[in-house]
C-alpha cells in the first residue's frame, strides 16, 4: 500500500494503452537500474537503451538489464541510432539476430542521423515485424536544419505510412535536449499550432511525444491530459513525471 494513497488520483495499470512513459537509459549500471525499477518501475512502460550505448557495454550486462526491465513489465528496446548503424553497414540480419539473443522484444527504427529513402524505412519496419519485434518508429531529423526541411504534411504522411507498416507507436523527435528541434523552438517551448495541426490529422493515441524537460511534460499534461504518451524521460525524472500526471506537484495540482 502506498503512503497517503487516499490523496492520489489512480492511473491505468500496466499494460497501459495510454499514459505511456518511455524512459531513456544512457548507460545505467545494473544495480542502479534495478534499484530504480524497484521503486519506480511500475510507472515505466518502455525503456530505451539510448542511441548506440549498447555497443560499448558487455553483452552480459545488456542481457541482464533487459531481463530485469522485463521482470518489471517494461518493454526494453534498442535506440534508433543502433538500427541506423546496422542499416548503413548492411548488417540488418546480424542486428536482428543479436537483438533477439540479448532478449530485446522491441526495436526503434529511425532515420534521424542518416538518409534512408522513406519506402526503404517502411520496408525495414515490416521486416522487423516479420522478425518478431515490436517496432517503435521515429519521425524527424536530429540536425535542426534538416528537420526544418520536413513539412508538417510530410511528417504526418510518414507517420501514417509507418503506422500502417506495423509500428505500434510513432515517436515525435525532440532528442535528449528538447530544444530547436521538431515541435520545440530554440528555448524549448512547444509550437502549439504545429502540435494542433498534427493532432487534427493523425491519431494522437499512437503518438509518443519526446518531452525530456519538465516544462514540456507539464505542457502536454495540461493540454492533452495525464494520459498523454511521453518519451525521452530521464531516469532521474520518473517519479517527478508520475507526480505531475497525478496532480501531486504544484504545476498540475487541481488542474487535471
Amino acid at each position: 500500500m502506498k503512503s497517503f494513497e487516499f490523496l492520489s488520483k489512480k492511473r491505468e495499470e500496466k499494460p497501459r494503452s495510454k499514459g505511456i512513459t518511455m524512459v531513456l537509459d544512457k548507460g545505467l549500471g545494473l544495480e542502479t537500474a534495478e534499484s530504480l525499477m524497484n521503486i519506480s518501475g511500475e510507472y515505466v512502460d518502455y525503456l530505451k537503451f539510448g542511441w548506440g550505448t549498447s555497443i560499448v557495454h558487455e553483452q552480459e550486462i545488456i542481457q541482464a538489464k533487459v531481463e530485469m526491465y522485463k521482470s518489471h513489465d517494461i518493454t526494453p528496446y534498442t535506440g534508433g541510432t543502433l538500427f541506423e548503424l546496422a542499416y548503413m553497414n548492411g548488417k540488418l540480419e546480424d542486428f536482428f539476430q543479436e537483438a533477439h539473443e540479448l532478449g530485446f522484444p522491441a526495436i526503434e527504427i529511425s532515420d534521424g542521423s542518416i538518409t534512408i529513402p522513406h519506402d526503404k524505412k517502411v520496408e525495414c519496419i515490416r521486416l522487423a515485424r516479420e522478425n518478431g519485434f515490436e517496432v517503435l518508429s521515429e519521425v524527424g531529423k536530429k540536425d535542426p536544419n534538416l528537420d526544418k526541411e520536413l513539412s508538417l504534411d510530410e511528417r504526418i504522411q510518414y507517420m501514417q505510412e509507418e503506422l500502417d507498416a506495423g509500428s505500434s507507436l510513432i515517436i515525435v523527435e525532440a532528442r535528449e535536449g528538447g530544444k530547436n528541434i521538431g515541435i520545440f523552438d530554440k528555448s524549448g517551448n512547444a509550437k502549439e499550432d504545429e502540435i494542433d495541426y498534427i493532432l487534427d490529422n493523425f491519431d494522437g493515441s499512437k503518438l509518443l511525444w519526446e518531452a525530456p524537460n519538465k516544462d514540456q511534460q507539464v505542457f502536454f499534461i495540461l493540454k492533452l491530459g495525464n494520459t498523454v504518451n511521453l518519451g525521452n524521460v530521464s531516469s532521474d525524472d520518473i517519479t517527478s513525471l508520475e507526480t505531475l500526471r497525478r496532480g501531486l506537484r504544484g504545476d498540475t495540482v487541481g488542474k487535471i
